[in-house]
This record gives structure tokens, sequence and C-alpha cells, in this order.
């Protein structure tokens, strides 16, 4: 009999683990191409954001002393109108402090441009949303470490991936728009966002342009 309990007693300490392994593999692999093309596709209209004015308030309010300063639990929204476009949130890995996209998160990048080259996604271009959590650097290294990222994110997806640079425009909001207000150190807060943002002009094409072929030297006779 007692045999027969430690023998249940491990299946069920098998299926256990078994069910652990499985929820940790489900939280780390990386969406589909159709998860991140059903979050973006549901355009409306343009946010109205002058992303060059934006950019600059980013690093002002960084940089600012604030004696009034909320903290960053109640600081208000840098650019509220953002969380009104369809979003896709990325747990994109980098180094700790760089740019530097960890090799487990290509997989996910490279999803992101499949999903961009989606039919229903072509006539669109995205801003690249780079963010921070809370921690000891100062909010002013942490903006343009958020502009960074984003910048990297927009390279691999232009340089290896081939979508038109046209199509993409990054943006790091540091600590100014946290994901999780209610908890800013949150790792959360360092996820990525891309977001629909406005579409295509008619004249610009989603992809980049093939090279003109080069013409063969005529031979002298």
């Amino acid at each position: 009999m007692r045999a027969n309990r430690l023998s249940i007693a491990s299946i069920a300490v098998t299926l256990g683990l078994a069910l652990l392994a499985g929820t940790a593999s489900a939280q780390t692999s990386a969406p589909t191409r159709d998860d991140i093309v059903g979050k973006l596709n549901h355009f409306e209209e343009a946010a109205e954001v002058d992303l060059p004015a934006l950019k600059l308030q980013v690093m002002e309010r960084a940089k600012a002393r604030i004696k009034n300063d909320p903290g960053p639990v109640n600081r208000p929204l840098i650019a509220p109108d953002l969380t009104k476009l369809p979003t896709f949130t990325a747990a994109i890995q980098f180094d700790a402090d760089t740019p530097i996209i960890q090799p487990a998160s290509y997989q996910t990048v490279g999803r992101i441009a499949d999903a961009l080259v989606h039919a229903s996604l072509l006539p669109y271009t995205f801003l690249i949303v780079g963010h921070v959590e809370s921690n000891a650097k100062t909010r002013e290294a942490n903006a343009i470490l958020s502009q960074r990222r984003a910048d990297a994110i927009r390279d691999v997806l232009v340089n290896t991936f081939k979508i038109s640079t046209k199509r993409l425009h990054p943006i790091g909001l540091g600590e100014e728009q946290f994901l999780d207000r209610a908890k800013p150190t949150s790792a959360v807060n360092g996820q990525l966002q891309i977001l629909t943002y406005a579409k295509v002009p008619e004249d610009t094409p989603a992809h980049p342009a093939a090279a003109p072929a080069a013409k063969k030297p005529t031979k002298k006779r």
C-alpha cells in the first residue's frame, strides 16, 4: 500500500514539474507573426504627435530638476495620445545598460519583421518606442538609453530584415511614460512597443527600392 502511495506521489511530482516547465516555456516563447499582426492591424487614425518635438520634450523633462516632481508613480504621461494607437508590446532582452540585443530576442525581432510585411500592415508606418524601468541611473541617462534601444531595433529591422526605413520611427520615452505606473521599478517597464502610427505616403514604397543593376563595361574593339 505504501509503495502505491509513493508511486502516486512521484507521478504527481513529475506531472507538476512538467506543467511548470510547460508554463515557463510558454512565457518565454516568441510571439507568432499572426499574434503581432492581430495587435497592430486595427488602425483608425494617426495620432497628432510631432515626433522631433516629442524627442526634445523627453530630454528636457528628463534633465529638468523640478522641485515639486510628483515622482515616478504620479508622473504624467508625456505622450498620452500614443496609448490610443494599436500596440504590440515585446519583451526584448538587452545587455544591461546597453542597446545590445541579446541573441535570444532575435527570434522576436524576426517575427516583428514578418508581421510588418504582412499584406494588412504594408500600408502603414510604425513607431518603435523604447522604455526603461526606474533604477539607480539618472532620468536623463535612461532617456538616452531608451532612444538607443529603439534605434537598435530599427537598425536590425532595416539592415537585417530589409524593412523600409521610411516606415519606422524610433523614439525613446525613458521614464517619462511607464508601462506600469504603479510599479516603476518593474521589469515590465523595460519592454519595447511597436505602434501602428500612420499610413505610408502614397509616393513612398513599403519595401526598399532594389539597387539598379551594374552595367557591364563595354569591350574595346
